[in-house]
């Protein structure tokens, strides 16, 4: 039975990429983990230590010189506590939020209703006090 005939629908392969892509392909991504994991506070070590990796691979990764299995990206995305695509920069044309604010949006929606709720109305008192979105007058 072809695939067309299953209801599936085959994705056009796209163009084959080159080495120097995927160099810096990996050098991006190495870049996103290694602010993502200053983001959270962690050195190299101790995020060596949590994935159980040495900490030259933590270094070859952020570098661009080592290649990150799907695994480890996966439980990298959970110790920066981000979706996968962010590191891959799938989501950034989907979520242009800056990290910090990303951050607490994922954390505000663990909340309960009446507990967002405070927090809009901490959020509207702190751009009270700082005077964002108030009218000039």
């Amino acid at each position: 039975m072809e695939e067309a005939e299953r209801g599936r629908v085959m994705k056009r392969p796209s163009a084959p990429t080159t080495p120097a892509d995927d160099e810096t392909e990996r050098r991006l991504l190495g870049d996103r983990l290694r602010d993502a994991r200053k983001y959270v506070g962690l050195s190299q070590e101790e995020a060596a230590a949590i994935l159980k990796l040495p900490r030259t691979a933590v270094t070859d990764i952020e570098s661009g010189q080592r290649k990150v299995e799907a695994l480890e990206l996966k439980r990298l995305a959970e110790l920066y506590r981000q979706p996968v695509s962010h590191f891959t920069g799938e989501d950034a044309a989907a979520a242009p939020l800056t990290a910090d604010v990303a951050h607490l949006a994922r954390q505000a929606a663990l909340l309960s209703p009446k507990d967002r709720e405070e927090l809009g109305r901490f959020a509207e008192f702190l751009q009270g006090r700082a005077g964002v979105g108030r009218e000039p007058k």
